[in-house]
């Protein structure tokens, strides 16, 4: 019992010393940062989405650095889907846009040969 409220009085100890504080001196806030010079952006890593037509359905495809990467396929009467290409070998993988997420990995190219 001791322990316990031994713990209690250096908790609350810790806690008023935080409350005690100064307050900081009133700050100025910092002022806009000037946009990138022209020729900074790179435009290539932008994708290239084309929109095509195929009957009633409206297929988005996405590419960068000319590679198709991911497609959004939206039927004329029901929900979206997407069909990525994560590795990039050509094995596509369906993900609907309605359900959650969930936990993608990261997965960067750091080179390609």
């Amino acid at each position: 019992m001791l322990r316990l409220r031994s713990l209690l009085l250096s908790c609350s100890l810790v806690a008023l010393n935080a409350l005690a504080q100064t307050p900081p001196p009133k700050l100025e806030p910092l002022p806009e940062p000037p946009p990138p010079p022209a020729g900074v952006l790179d435009e290539s890593l932008e994708p290239q989405v084309t929109i095509t037509r195929r009957g009633a359905d409206k297929v988005e495809e996405y590419r960068l650095n000319g590679k198709l990467y991911m497609l959004k396929v939206t039927p004329s009467h029901g929900v979206p889907y997407y069909l990525m290409d994560d590795r990039g070998d050509g094995s596509w993988v369906r993900q609907d846009a309605t359900a959650g997420s969930g936990l993608r990995v990261p997965m960067w190219v750091i080179g390609t040969f």
